[in-house]
């Protein structure tokens, strides 16, 4: 599927809405240049979860978790990983980033997914390639259950 968002505000309210179709155990990884809007979306996905934390790329830290606190949802928690100096399924481990993978109380997002494929279980995975074109205009692919 594609999507065209016009500005970042776009990418924003459209991660917001796409909140409202996860079930939990999803792991939602993105892919894209520098400056392509994967924090934004990100931002506007824990907006849309409950998240009522500042929500930055976790660059330095690797990951972040954040707890959701909505009543009406069993989803409790947003882990958001930076991977991009990650090299293996060893970092990933390093940092406790599977404990949360497939659990159905969490939402996991990885941005530079791509840079570590081979190590991510392809169950409830969503995979969005953001395209920088003109301006703030991007076009989000997304497939489940493989990364292009």
């Amino acid at each position: 599927m594609k999507i065209i968002t016009k500005n970042e505000k776009a990418t924003f309210n459209f991660a917001k809405k796409f909140a409202e179709s996860l079930q939990g155990g999803e792991i939602i990884g993105l892919i894209g240049d520098l400056g392509a809007g994967k924090t934004v979306f990100t931002k506007g996905l824990a907006a849309g979860l409950g998240v009522k934390n500042i929500v930055n790329s976790p660059t330095f830290v690797i990951m972040k978790v954040y707890d959701i606190k909505k009543t009406t949802s069993r989803i409790k928690k947003l882990v958001h990983i930076d991977a991009y100096r990650l090299q293996s399924t060893a970092d990933l481990e390093v940092i406790g980033a599977q404990d949360y993978f497939n659990r159905l109380d969490t939402i996991t997002v990885i941005e530079w997914i791509d840079k570590i494929k081979s190590d991510i279980p392809k169950k409830n995975l969503i995979a969005l390639n953001f395209i920088h074109q003109d301006n703030d205009k991007r076009t989000i692919n997304y497939n489940r259950n493989k990364i292009n």
